[in-house]
């Protein structure tokens, strides 16, 4: 049966799975075969693995201290399995100290493809925007976003600014999140920080994230705080046109 012309507008504006049509009761084969492509795709970023060498080339130009850590997870399989190992840093990480700076962590999350991909072009326009000093960039593998909480206390930064990679979905397998924390320490959870999510070509643009990221970053530091004491109130039009 074919796809009445109303679903067919409708899905000029969404990647959503709508008007799929139907072959008797059931979905079309193509539909069926392009649902299962789209679930392998996310099945296999969920266990990509991000280029640690290639990510240091990458934020090299911004001129800023670039520092390699492990989670305690040992593997990919744990990190799965374990999302409490992927919030404390292994065992014997140094890092240096940034007081009163914004640190970056770059970490490789549920889908390091999308920071492979787009944490660079993020970060290439947000350290300019800063009204605080940027501090050094973590590249964090195998880690889950409270990692930046111990990262931040063991540096004294200001505040975190997390990175990282989020879970795959069926239309979507290389997005990227970012986290920010201020006064970040051990102990935060997710009422301490404020998110902003599905930074890829085809959600947020690189210059909406870096900018709603430096707006978010000032008003943290008039009021002291991140997460539910601080409301999102960034002018629309602050936003670049696309």
């Amino acid at each position: 049966m074919s796809t009445p012309s109303l679903w067919r507008d409708l899905r000029r504006f969404t990647d959503a799975r709508v008007g799929l049509g139907r072959a008797g009761t059931a979905q079309p084969t193509s539909a069926h075969l392009d649902f299962q492509e789209s679930h392998a795709r996310a099945r296999d970023a969920v266990w990509s693995s991000l280029d640690v060498a290639a990510m240091e080339a990458a934020v090299a130009p911004l001129g800023l201290p670039v520092v390699r850590v492990r989670s305690a997870v040992p593997d990919r399989r744990d990190y799965l399995l374990r999302p409490d190992l992927g919030r404390r840093l292994a065992e014997g990480t140094v890092l240096p100290r940034a007081p009163g700076s914004v640190v970056f962590v770059v970490a490789d999350g549920l889908c390091a493809i999308g920071v492979q991909r787009h944490a660079p072009a993020v970060l290439e326009r947000l350290v300019p925007a800063l009204a605080l000093p940027p501090g050094p960039v973590v590249i964090a593998e195998q880690a889950r976003v409270a990692l930046g909480d111990e990262i931040g206390e063991a540096t004294g930064a200001a505040a975190v600014v997390m990175l990282i990679g989020e879970r795959p979905g069926l239309s979507a397998t290389d997005s990227l999140g970012l986290y920010i924390t201020w006064a970040p320490r051990r102990g935060r959870t997710d009422a301490d920080r404020n998110c902003i999510s599905n930074v890829r070509p085809g959600g947020l643009s690189y210059d909406e994230a870096a900018a709603k990221t430096a707006w978010l970053l000032r008003a943290a530091q008039g009021l002291g705080a991140t997460g539910v004491a601080l409301k999102d109130e960034m002018p629309a039009g602050a936003l670049p046109a696309p």
